[in-house]
């Protein structure tokens, strides 16, 4: 083990402990909703809706605006968001470790990662920030790993030609999440908690409010406001038992976003990543990898030489989670059906180092899985990880959206950094980078846009969801929320999952379509107020019905194979024709698809290879 100095207490065991003695004793004791919402007569200049990384960094942005209302609404209580799940690290070109880097070579290995589907002015814009980003996480005290002259150490991950990623332990998540959360209580931001976010609703062609239930009273209540960001996380559970994503990850803002006629874009790039536990899908780090884990099929073979003969497991996420499958269709893998695995190696490394590196995924391998990582190799299977897709932002420095007054930010939002495939590390550093900028995207439209009241529609759509919280409790009879559920995750998988076909989307869609006729009669089950998770289980399985079915549909407009979206017969990417973003809106009943040119500078497209 290494030394541990003074300002590294943080490093190994200490980082882990550190997070999780903040969890325990970090209780939220406030009450959940502000007395000016309680009652009606808060007005917010800037509402951000998603307590993660993204929203509270675009709070603190938003309440350096001295005068203005800034509040954040999470349907959990603070720091239980997505965020706190990230493990491996978050990006940077700090030089750290490796002084050859820089954010040019950053930029360049994310959209190669993306596999050119990155608007590249933003990816510029992005990978310049992204040191900065990490001395302002350093100097707000985070507990990053720390190399013996006190600098935070920084790892290698898939697709990344330095080691940029700097890390505490396997919980780096974690350890932001809290970072911001106590800065937001040191800048004594209003945080509206354990509220559901129902429908955003517009004015005149602008936002006007939001529509949330408090989960404590069963209250429907509108919250008007002159700016809204978005910050409401990612829609992995349209996969539901076979994602590494949180049961939280429901879409619900890229959902009423759709809604009022905004975009969602590219919806067809789901990230699969490679490492899930094969018994239920839940995220064994990435960092896995970059500490030096195998992957190795039934034979013990090194399969990833096949692959990338060159980066073997450090290849990017889409590449490696498609071999694993490959591996398992061809008969090179263990178990059969959706419990078909193949191995991840430990062993090679030490206890030493799995126990100083990587303590979270040493823990969870054991709990689910019963294995001890450092004495035999652990069941792996790809999990549906991260949303590329999402909430079209049309200006990424200010993370603006087409309706006046909403803005987006984090893994709800497509800014298009990502492209068809997110590279290990990109994520955290993405939400802090542009909930900054959303932060102070919003704060310059309320400071030069009046209020848009408009106390009749934001009435009326209390009224329609006093109205449909009735009818959905009040139904005796009905197919059950998990029933249907179930199903949608089973289509998802087998038709719209790693490998997919045209017949095969042509059958997810009907299945969903049917799904969605069977929601209306879905028997929620318990009609109380307080507290009623039936009703919010069921406000979630609607959105992500909805966006089950905007995933298909671009993955059937897509006819290439790009990214994290492979189609078996369009195997070859089509520039020519795709080299373009996917646009999804409502038309009606219908779903209508149009297209936005990528934005390339300096990167042409050429041929992936690692």
């Amino acid at each position: 083990m290494d030394k541990m100095n003074r300002r590294t207490f943080l490093k190994v065991g200490a980082a882990a402990g550190a997070a999780v003695l903040t969890s325990g004793c970090f209780g939220w004791f406030g009450d959940n909703i502000p007395a000016a919402v309680r009652n009606g007569t808060a007005l917010y200049d800037v509402l951000i809706i998603g307590s993660g990384g993204a929203g509270m960094r675009a709070a603190l942005e938003a309440a350096k605006q001295k005068g203005l209302k800034v509040a954040v609404m999470t349907k959990m209580v603070p720091t239980r968001s997505a965020t706190c799940m990230a493990q491996g690290g978050i990006n940077g070109a700090a030089r750290h470790t490796d002084e050859k880097d820089s954010p040019a070579s950053h930029a360049f290995d994310t959209i190669k990662g993306g596999d050119y589907l990155c608007d590249q002015d933003a990816v510029d814009f992005y990978t310049e920030r992204a040191p900065e980003v990490l001395w302002e996480l350093d100097y707000s005290g985070i507990a990053f790993n720390r190399k013996d002259d006190g600098r935070f150490d920084q790892r290698k991950m898939g697709g990344s030609t330095y080691s940029r990623t700097a890390f505490s332990a396997d919980i780096t998540g974690h350890a932001v999440l809290h970072t911001m959360f106590e800065q937001c209580l040191k800048h004594e931001i209003d945080f509206i908690s354990e509220c559901q976010l129902l429908e955003i609703v517009t004015a005149k062609g602008k936002f006007s409010g939001v529509v949330a239930m408090d989960m404590r009273s069963g209250n429907i209540m509108p919250i008007p406001a002159k700016s809204v960001i978005v910050a409401t996380g990612g829609y992995g559970r349209a996969y539901w038992v076979r994602t590494s994503n949180p049961f939280s990850s429901t879409g619900d803002g890229i959902a009423a976003c759709f809604n009022v006629g905004i975009p969602v874009k590219d919806p067809e790039m789901v990230q699969f990543h490679p490492t899930g536990l094969a018994v239920n899908g839940v995220l064994l780090s990435e960092a896995s990898r970059g500490e030096g884990a195998y992957l190795l099929n039934k034979d013990g073979e090194r399969f990833m030489a096949r692959y990338a003969p060159k980066a073997m497991e450090l290849g990017p996420r889409d590449l490696v989670a498609q071999a694993i499958e490959k591996e398992i269709n061809e008969g090179r893998g263990i178990g059969e059906g959706l419990s078909s695995a193949v191995y991840m190696d430990f062993r090679h490394l030490g206890r030493a180092k799995i126990m100083e590196r990587l303590p979270q995924v040493y823990q969870l391998a054991l709990e689910f899985e019963g294995v001890d990582i450092a004495e035999q190799p652990v069941p792996i299977r790809t999990s549906c990880h991260y949303s590329m897709g999402g909430i079209d932002v049309i200006d990424y420095k200010t993370c603006a959206t087409k309706m006046p007054g909403v803005f987006a930010a984090g893994e709800c939002s497509c800014i298009s950094v990502h492209g068809a495939n997110r590279l290990g590390g990109n994520s955290l550093v993405e939400i802090l980078v542009f909930g900054k900028s959303a932060g102070a995207g919003a704060v310059e439209y309320a400071k030069s846009n009046n209020y848009e009241e408009n106390k009749e529609a934001l009435q009326s759509a209390v009224e329609g969801w006093n109205k449909k919280f009735s009818e959905a409790t009040g139904r005796s009879t009905g197919p059950s929320i998990a029933s249907i559920r179930d199903k949608m995750a089973l289509t998802m998988w087998n038709n719209a999952g790693v490998f997919r076909t045209e017949p095969g989307l042509t059958q997810a869609f009907a299945d969903i379509s049917a799904l969605q006729e069977e929601y209306k009669q879905c028997a929620v089950g318990d009609s109380s107020k307080t507290f009623n998770i039936s009703f919010m289980n069921y406000v979630e399985l609607g959105n992500l019905l909805v966006l089950a079915k905007v995933i298909i549909s671009g993955a059937m407009a897509r006819k290439e194979s790009r990214g994290s979206h492979s189609r078996v017969d369009f195997p070859k990417r089509d520039d020519k024709n795709f080299l373009q973003h996917t646009l999804i809106t409502k038309d009606g009943d219908k779903l209508k698809t149009e297209y936005r040119p990528v934005v390339v500078t300096k990167y042409k497209p050429e041929e992936r290879k690692y």
